[in-house]
């Protein structure tokens, strides 16, 4: 008995360590703009492809907005942030990148949304919840900044990535204990699941927030806006959830303390 716990948990955590070295484990490329070494196995094209049906889907669902002056202030803002992007993909050699990229920009009627997203291939969602809180132009700069980020960072792709190999682990462990009680295996499989979420995925989410806050600041300098803007974004955003966040290593996002503390660093070191 002794023998096979052992056993196990080497396993378990050769499952974690295993993801943890995941970028040691399949081809590297480098992140544009910040140059950390990121691994993703996913395809772009099918990514962009499937991204469109999820999209259309979601549009289905949901009510695009008819505010004139709100339209318009998104078509401007993100007219200013993808021609940036352009720019800076030439300046950093990224231009390839993005000819699976079909910049789209959809505001959805939600007030009680205070959130956008970004799909893979470019397809990036503002939700009417989140303009009060933009205010003006830099605002929403700031949010469109963070999700073109996310698209040309390949983060969805990496965390795509990393998700198979956690389940590839998951299968690895579960073939291992296969004679064992499953008593054990729902102990080990806790652990490997535990082990991974916050070893792994969590710290990496936060990293890629993180990273995506810098790229967009660096987008809106480049896009003529004052990258100042999003300190004070920030603090209205923590303002509207009372500041009640979870503790942050069970967060898939920096603490609002955090992320406004790195802000005014990177502007202050010029970004």
């Amino acid at each position: 008995m002794i023998m096979k716990n052992n056993t196990a948990i080497s396993w378990v955590f050769l499952g974690v360590l295993l993801v943890a070295t995941w970028g040691g484990l399949t081809g590297c490329s480098a992140v544009p703009i910040t140059g950390r070494s990121r691994s993703v196995v996913m395809d772009e094209a099918r990514l962009a492809s499937v991204s469109e049906t999820e999209y259309k889907k979601l549009m289905s669902q949901s009510k695009e907005s008819q505010d004139a002056s709100a339209n318009a202030m998104v078509s401007r803002v993100a007219k200013q942030m993808v021609a940036a992007t352009e720019s800076l993909a030439k300046d950093y050699g990224f231009s390839q990148d993005l000819a699976f990229y079909k910049w789209r920009f959809t505001l959805i009627e939600d007030p009680k949304m205070v959130n956008a997203f970004c799909l893979p291939g470019g397809k990036i969602v503002v939700y009417t919840g989140i303009l009060p809180i933009a205010q003006d132009d830099a605002g929403l700069a700031v949010i469109v900044g963070h999700e073109i980020a996310h698209a040309i960072a390949k983060h969805g792709n990496e965390r795509m990535s990393q998700t198979a190999l956690v389940n590839l682990g998951s299968i690895i462990l579960d073939k291992t204990l296969e004679t064992s009680t499953e008593e054990t295996k729902s102990l080990f499989g806790g652990i490997y699941g535990l082990g991974t979420t916050l070893g792994v995925l969590l710290p990496y989410s936060r990293l890629h927030e993180t990273e995506a806050d810098r790229i967009g600041l660096i987008l809106m300098k480049k896009a003529g806006y004052d990258p100042k803007a999003a300190i004070g974004f920030w603090q209205r955003m923590s303002a509207q959830s009372g500041g009640k966040t979870p503790a942050e290593f069970l967060s898939t996002h920096p603490s609002d303390a955090t992320r406004i503390a790195d802000i005014k660093a990177l502007i202050d070191k010029g970004l």
